[in-house]
C-alpha cells in the first residue's frame, strides 16, 4: 500500500466542512466523481466510532458496487478514520485478507484543522498501484466540490 496525501483550505468553520462531508445530502454530491459511470453514490451507517460502513455506488445499468468499511475512529469536527475491510462487487461482498492488503490497514483519514479562519481539511489515504492515478486525479476534483459547497 502507498499512502496518498491531498489538502484544501476550505473558507468555512470546522463544524460546517464536518458537516457538509458526511451529511447524506451534501456528501452524495462531493463524491460524485468517484463514481464516474453516472450512477449515484452513497454510504449507509453511522459516522461514529467502531460504526459499520458501507460507500456504495451503483453504474448506470443499475449493478451495486463499493466499499466495506468500519469508522476507525471519529471526533467531531477534527478528525475520522475510516477502514476499509472489503468490496462490493455486483452486489456481492468480499472482505479481503491480510495479505490482499499488503498487511496494511487501509485507510482513509481526514483532519480537520483551524487555520487563518477557516479549516484546512487534509486527506490521507491507503492505495495501490491499481487505483493511484485514478485517485490523483479525482481526489482534487471531490475536494473542489467539497470546498463549494461548504463555503455556501
Amino acid at each position: 500500500m502507498e499512502k496518498l496525501h491531498f489538502s484544501i483550505m476550505i473558507h468555512a468553520p470546522r463544524q460546517k466542512v464536518w458537516e457538509t462531508m458526511l451529511n447524506d445530502e451534501t456528501y452524495r454530491q462531493w463524491t460524485d466523481i468517484f463514481n464516474p459511470s453516472g450512477g449515484s453514490s452513497y454510504f449507509q451507517g453511522k459516522w461514529e466510532t467502531g460504526s459499520n460502513m458501507r460507500f456504495i455506488g451503483t453504474d448506470k445499468d443499475g449493478n451495486m458496487g463499493g466499499m466495506i468499511s468500519r469508522i476507525k475512529e471519529a471526533r467531531p469536527y477534527e478528525f475520522v478514520s475510516i477502514e476499509h475491510l472489503g468490496e462490493i462487487k455486483n452486489g456481492k461482498e468480499t472482505i479481503w485478507t491480510k495479505e490482499e492488503k499488503g498487511g496494511a490497514e487501509a485507510l482513509e483519514n481526514y483532519t480537520l484543522n483551524e487555520k487563518d479562519g477557516g479549516t484546512e481539511l487534509l486527506i490521507d489515504i491507503d492505495t495501490t498501484d491499481e487505483f493511484k492515478q485514478m485517485f490523483e486525479g479525482m481526489w482534487p476534483k471531490a475536494l473542489a466540490t467539497l470546498k463549494t459547497l461548504s463555503e455556501k
